[in-house]
């Protein structure tokens, strides 16, 4: 595979990791640990990290190094605000245009979610919380939107803010709340979609804000 090629893989990984909040605010990325644990060269892996570095997903340490970006409270609201704009635009796009196919690819996310909560595998959990939303986005059937959110690199709530090592305990919450989007998905209920849509972003918010 072509070292451009194998950058691309690294960054996607790595990103995918990093939003799904398996990669913790103020985590250190070696480049050696990472070109040995996914088995590229450490060039591949500095060009990955500074293209994460350009998204603003990683810094460069004081003392040299790349470090996840740590989060503060006007990080938190903006993602927030960000995600209402473009998620409950996609979801009203979505109650016109969705199909089966969408519906049924939700249902299987959400069935993942909930087996790897009762396996306790978080991470994997995590990963599927990304992808319900970012399926959410596919959904409205808007490339433009769907490419907006893709640059826009939005981490989920999945961490306190202030504890790096301290994940959130809402997984049963997440679940019901996106079964219950799901569900008014399928009766095509406008109002049970964004208000429920609206009502699991706001609590994501204060979770993650909430540093007692």
């Amino acid at each position: 595979m072509k070292e451009e090629s194998l950058a691309n893989k690294v960054y996607l990984e790595l990103r995918r990791k990093i939003l799904s909040n398996q990669l913790s605010s103020g985590t250190r990325l070696k480049e050696d640990f990472w070109a040995k644990k996914m088995e590229v060269s450490r060039i591949a892996i500095r060009e990955a990290l500074t293209r994460l570095m350009g998204e603003k997903l990683i810094v460069f340490g004081e003392k040299g190094g790349f470090f996840v970006k740590s989060m503060t409270v006007d990080d938190i609201r903006e993602i927030r605000e960000l995600r209402e704009i473009l998620e409950l635009g996609a979801l009203r796009l979505a109650l016109e245009k969705i199909d089966d196919q969408y519906l049924q690819k939700l249902e299987a996310i959400c069935d993942d979610f909930t087996n790897m909560v009762q396996g306790g595998y978080f991470g994997g959990a995590c990963e599927a919380d990304v992808k319900f939303h970012e399926t959410l986005i596919d959904s409205a059937n808007n490339e433009k939107l769907r490419d907006l959110y893709q640059v826009s690199n939005i981490p989920l709530f999945h961490q306190k803010l202030g504890k790096t090592q301290t994940h959130m305990d809402d997984y049963e919450l997440t679940d019901q709340e996106h079964r219950q989007i799901l569900k008014a998905l399928k009766e095509k209920d406008p109002k049970l979609a964004e208000e429920t849509l609206r009502k699991h972003l706001i609590r994501g918010e204060s979770a993650s804000l909430d540093m007692d």
